[in-house]
C-alpha cells in the first residue's frame, strides 16, 4: 500500500493556473510544479500570473528584504570586515 496516494482530482471549486499551457483549470489537471493555486474562482486563477508579479515587486522593494542594503549601512560604505 502506497504511503501517499497522488490526488488525481481536486475538489470541487479548486481552480488552478498551468504555467505550462497557459490556461485555467478547475482541479489539479498538470502536476503541482508546472501550477499556481488553488484559487476560489476561475477569474483569480486567470490572474495569476499579474498576481505574482505584483507580490515579486512588493519583495523586491520591501527594505526588510532587500539585501543591497543593510539597516544603518549605505551601498558602498565601509562594514570594517576585510575581503580575502
Amino acid at each position: 500500500m502506497a504511503l501517499f496516494k497522488k490526488r488525481q482530482v481536486g475538489k470541487p471549486g479548486e481552480w488552478y493556473y498551468c504555467l505550462v499551457h497557459k490556461k485555467v483549470e478547475e482541479g489539479p489537471e498538470c502536476p503541482a510544479k508546472d501550477r499556481f493555486g488553488p484559487y476560489t474562482s476561475p477569474e483569480e486563477a486567470a490572474h495569476a500570473m499579474e498576481t505574482a508579479q505584483e507580490r515579486n515587486l512588493e519583495w523586491q522593494n520591501d527594505p526588510k528584504w532587500n539585501d543591497k542594503t543593510r539597516e544603518g549601512q549605505e551601498e558602498g560604505e565601509d562594514t570594517g570586515t576585510a575581503t580575502p
